[in-house]
């Protein structure tokens, strides 16, 4: 039986009015699916850039929600730092990645709006699309840069795969692929000051 089978999917768009079936709401979806990935996660990647180096880095990600959002649906903050005893060779080699950061972001409907980006400090719209309950598609463009970022849940959560894809002036430049696995659960909200 396939995994991609009828009754495997979502359905995205709200029915018809005169259609028996129930909608499910995408935005409802979408914060769910980001309150899954709430907590602490040991991130090991493997980076390919255009002039083939093949990199390894292993970093930690803890994403969390905020109590009580003044605005949009939902903010989380997303704070990254490499493992101990990395070396510092990835992030001399390559200084657009900053060694350890902090990110805030809303959720507005279909889109996320980012305090910075992964490959600069400017604020970033990301737009999302939801392949199913576990997989959703972030793509955003700033500067000369166009990033598209798969990101799949797996096994009740407990693991996470992300593939991203980024191309500088139309020219794919990094491809990366991030095995994850959770070390903590969710974090209480942070409060809103």
């Amino acid at each position: 039986m396939s995994l991609f089978s009828a009754h495997n999917r979502v359905q995205l768009t709200a029915p018809s009015p005169s259609s028996e079936s129930p909608s499910i709401q995408v935005d409802s979806n979408l914060h769910r699916w980001f309150a899954r990935n709430l907590g602490l996660w040991r991130s090991r990647r493997q980076y390919l850039f255009s002039d083939d180096q093949v990199v390894h880095l292993d970093m930690n990600l803890k994403m969390e929600a905020f109590a009580e959002p003044h605005a949009g649906e939902t903010r989380y903050r997303f704070s990254w730092w490499p493992e101990p005893n990395q070396s510092e060779d990835f992030f001399t080699r390559k200084p657009w990645y900053e060694r350890q950061g902090v990110m805030e972001a809303t959720l507005w409907g279909h889109q996320l709006q980012r305090s910075r980006g992964y490959l600069n400090a400017e604020p970033v719209r990301t737009s999302l699309r939801q392949v199913d309950e576990h997989e959703t598609i972030l793509e955003s463009h700033y500067q000369q840069w166009d990033i598209l970022e798969h990101i799949r849940l797996v096994d009740q959560d407990r693991y996470r795969y992300r593939a991203i894809y980024s191309w500088k002036d139309g020219e794919l430049a990094i491809v990366e692929h991030h095995h994850e696995i959770r070390l903590a659960d969710p974090l209480p909200p942070i409060p809103e000051h």
